[in-house]
């Protein structure tokens, strides 16, 4: 399956961007607010739970790639749902020196469809991601 992408251009520096989407302080502000620690180090792990509706969503990531200032890769895991797990990549490009394009890249949706699960599905994972991303954009106004 195609991965989903959302993709917006932030009125900022990339390091301000690269900041924001790297440092546990600043992802409390406009992510998730009960994201216990993050480093942005290939092998860090954290856990949290997120409730939506009347389920508990136990997100647990895993730091597998980062290039300084262009992107981290996390694997994220649903243990109590699905064996499997997403790749989510962050991406930043430098457009100019207060432009900076931000995409999330999320592979591996195909993996929840069998679970009937509505937070699972294409179009509301690809929502999540609109609503983020549109977050970090207007907290880093």
């Amino acid at each position: 399956m195609k991965a989903i992408v959302v993709t917006k251009v932030i009125n900022t520096s990339i390091d301000k961007v690269w900041e924001a989407i790297t440092t546990h302080s600043l992802m409390l502000e406009w992510f998730f607010d009960n994201i216990p620690a993050f480093e942005p180090i290939v092998g860090f792990t954290t856990e949290f739970n997120v409730q939506s509706e009347e389920r508990n969503f136990l997100h647990v990531w895993k730091v597998i790639s980062v290039v300084e200032k262009e992107k981290i890769v996390c694997e994220w895991k649903y243990p109590e749902y699905v064996d499997e797990s997403l790749l989510v990549t962050f991406e930043v490009k430098y457009l100019s020196e207060e432009k900076t394009q931000f995409s999330v890249i999320a592979l591996g949706i195909e993996h929840f469809t069998n679970t009937n699960i509505s937070q699972f599905t294409r179009e509301s994972c690809k929502g999540g991601w609109e609503y983020f991303s549109n977050r970090l954009q207007q907290f880093l106004l």
